[in-house]
């Protein structure tokens, strides 16, 4: 792994000061009583020397081919997400960075084997991480966040499987790390990503280990991102901010479009309402075709004119009637009552 670049950062009584202003803060609020009273900003990227505050990892240290870049990008650049990135990906648009600037990981993932080294059997990933704090007087400097219940994120994601890596000061292995999947739901645009602090997993070289223990707080060393999937291809992440917060709403905040983003939804809209109404009324032509057809193939009789119907049927004729009206023996039967032989001299 390589070593953590010098920062060109606030000295050793400059980074005292800023703690001691932060727990002065604290007591003052009375936060330890009434809970934290807003967000606890754990890094920003606003600054041109925040990106030689990270580290950054890939499988090249052990001979791999997996290439990756950390740089920053002041916000008056508004910059467009690699169509290359992704082949199921939508086409790239341009998305309005946050303030100041932020930082942006990119590069290409390689599962291609190292040659002449066959300890390695396993490439392809790249990742990076805040750098390790450094003490001040109040001894070595960790963020405690043990007052907060969710870590958000201010990211840019390509809809790749990223994975968030939280480091802690404890007396696991020091490979441990607790990760949690990234799930950015508005890929090539800013969003805002919280995840809680109790859903990490602890695992050690990327898989999950037992026992499982909670990420500890109160001591956290370092927090990054990073690429597991093995997938080869390019890859891009821009981050802006990273924060502690006890507001899980943030992720619901409505992100601000730029006008070409508010055109291209607008056009798109009226797209989709055009084929909307295009299919309908085909939709309709169809219906009445189906009809017209279902009524030429039912077979009509000839209409009954109403004087016909109001006729009385014409009285068989008396042939017809005598040959309806004999019996068995082939003598006529009288349905008259004076006809009818009586009960009584019928034999039994």
């Amino acid at each position: 792994m390589r070593a953590t670049l010098i920062r060109p950062s606030k000295g050793f009584w400059g980074r005292s000061y800023d703690e001691l202003k932060r727990l002065s803060g604290i007591a003052i609020r009375a936060e330890g009583i009434k809970g934290p009273s807003g967000p606890y900003e754990l890094m920003s990227f606003s600054e041109p020397s925040s990106a030689t505050d990270c580290k950054l990892m890939s499988d090249d240290e052990i001979g791999g081919y997996s290439t990756a870049h950390l740089e920053w990008v002041p916000s008056s650049i508004p910059t467009t997400t690699s169509s290359s990135s992704s082949s199921s990906s939508p086409p790239s648009s341009v998305s309005t960075p946050p303030p100041g600037g932020y930082i942006r990981f990119s590069g290409s993932i390689s599962t291609r084997l190292p040659e002449g080294r066959p300890d390695i059997q396993r490439t392809g990933y790249a990742a990076w991480r805040t750098a390790d704090r450094l003490a001040t007087i109040f001894g070595r400097s960790l963020w405690d966040v043990d007052s907060y219940a969710y870590l958000a994120l201010r990211v840019r994601s390509d809809g790749r499987s990223y994975l968030v890596n939280v480091q802690t000061d404890s007396m696991v292995a020091p490979t441990d790390l607790h990760q949690h999947r990234l799930f950015a739901r508005r890929p090539h645009q800013w969003e805002t990503v919280v995840v809680p602090w109790s859903d990490f997993v602890r695992t050690n070289h990327g898989f999950v280990v037992e026992p499982q223990t909670e990420l500890l707080r109160q001591k956290v060393r370092s927090i990054g991102l990073g690429l597991t999937d093995r997938v080869p291809g390019a890859f891009e992440l821009c981050v802006a901010r990273l924060w502690a917060t006890n507001n899980a709403n943030e992720a619901n905040e409505a992100f601000e479009a730029s006008p070409q983003e508010t055109r291209q939804a607008e056009q798109e809209a009226d797209e989709a309402a055009a084929a909307q109404a295009a299919a309908a009324v085909a939709a309709q032509k169809q219906l009445q075709s189906a009809q017209t057809d279902a009524t030429a193939a039912i077979p009509f009789e000839t209409p009954v004119s109403s004087s016909s119907l109001s006729q009385p049927p014409p009285s068989p004729t008396d042939s017809t009637t005598q040959q309806l009206l004999k019996n068995k023996k082939g003598r006529t039967v009288r349905w008259g009552t004076e006809s009818q032989p009586s009960q009584e001299g019928r034999p039994m």
